[in-house]
């Protein structure tokens, strides 16, 4: 049976719908039919950045969390799996993909009773607690990294690697450092250097305070004149960083975030990162070696687990959250440039984890299984 139309459930995070909306070019592309059902607090901002990359999209209503307010959880649930239903019986999809997150139960209870084969996809190297529910319902759940909790799925697991945005995945062979540096100048005004050591300090879409506080000291405290620093701050983080960066003997870009992030993997030497399973999979793709500062605060500290896998592989350094100081980034920073050999090294070992192909992998995974059911 050739998978020709498929429903995808996703939202919440960026890092449950952009996988998602991976996936759903991927299988566009194909010639296939395809369509998000989003839900969670972003799911109209998702919906719009769906349209404009022509992907059609289903807002379901709103969900709180289950812990938080059950009655407002349960009211939306009963809500969602009736705006499911419908569009399950008026899209008439072969299957369902589940992105993970709560926000899924909704469509993966209508998909269940409308006798629809389930598949899940989990981004993080430990597998989210929707996901452990879920398993049982799913024919298999697609990991993008080896899980480290494997043994709570109650499904077949299959390593497909992290779907992400198209434009990535085009850029990272196709975009040299050389001509990452020219376009940056060119968008921001700079006057980068081609041939200097570059440091990315990228702390994800909402920033990370401790990374704005604690690098550009460290950068300074270096006191080197020979490396560059591209610097994206996060929202409303931009003016105190650029203040503590005011006595810089290097050059730095500095930026609250950006859509043209292939350019600034493509130009990394080494980067500073959060270990978001997109940003994992991300710096793989470019070979970029990193620190790895997971985010304390994620859910059952998955970051922790992704920054393992990558430390573990000798593609970078994990560095707890309340160890990143300015006196501990100098060390880095000093051993990177003094022996740039290992963070080449590094660079390589990275890109070996690389997945480019996962969306498709995706697809060509629930297609073999719709034809050996």
């Amino acid at each position: 049976m050739k998978l020709e139309r498929l429903l995808i459930t996703c939202g919440g995070t960026g890092g449950h719908f952009y996988p998602g909306l991976a996936i759903a070019k991927a299988m566009k592309k194909r010639g296939g039919h395809v369509k998000l059902l989003l839900a969670g607090v972003n799911a109209q901002a998702q919906s719009a950045i769906a349209r404009e990359q022509g992907i059609d999209s289903l807002i379901l209503p709103a969900m709180a969390a289950p812990r938080k307010a059950p009655f407002r959880f349960l009211l939306g649930l009963i809500q969602g799996y009736g705006l499911c239903r419908k569009e399950i019986a008026a899209f008439s999809p072969q299957a369902l993909l589940g992105m993970g997150a709560f926000t899924s139960l909704p469509a993966v209870l209508a998909c269940k009773t409308a006798r629809l084969p389930l598949y899940l996809h989990d981004g993080n190297a430990r597998i989210g607690r929707a996901n452990r529910m879920l398993s049982c319902f799913a024919r298999f759940l697609a990991a993008a990294f080896p899980p480290v909790n494997g043994d709570k799925i109650k499904c077949p697991i299959v390593e497909t690697g992290m779907p992400i945005r198209e434009i990535l995945a085009e850029s990272a062979d196709t975009i040299d450092r050389k001509k990452a540096i020219e376009e940056l100048n060119a968008l921001y005004h700079t006057d980068l250097l081609p041939d200097a050591p570059t440091i990315l300090i990228f702390g994800g879409s909402q920033g990370a305070a401790v990374f704005n506080a604690a690098l550009p000291e460290g950068l300074l405290q270096l006191n080197s004149s020979e490396i560059q620093v591209l610097h994206l701050t996060g929202r409303n983080k931009l003016e105190s960083t650029l203040a503590a960066y005011k006595d810089a003997p290097f050059k730095t870009l500095i930026t609250e975030s950006s859509e043209k992030m292939e350019l600034f993997w493509s130009a990394a030497d080494m980067v500073f990162s959060r270990s978001g399973g997109s940003s994992i999979a991300e710096m793989a793709l470019f070979g970029c070696p990193g620190v790895l500062v997971p985010y304390p605060f994620a859910a059952e500290n998955h970051q922790m687990a992704n920054a393992a896998y990558f430390a573990e592989a000798d593609a970078g350094v994990l560095l707890d959250n309340y160890e990143l100081s300015p006196e501990n980034s100098r060390e880095l920073l000093a051993d990177f440039l003094n022996d740039r050999a290992k963070w080449s090294r590094r660079g390589q070992n990275a890109k070996s984890l690389a997945r480019p192909g996962a969306a498709s992998c995706v697809l060509d995974k629930i297609e073999e299984n719709l034809q050996n059911k």
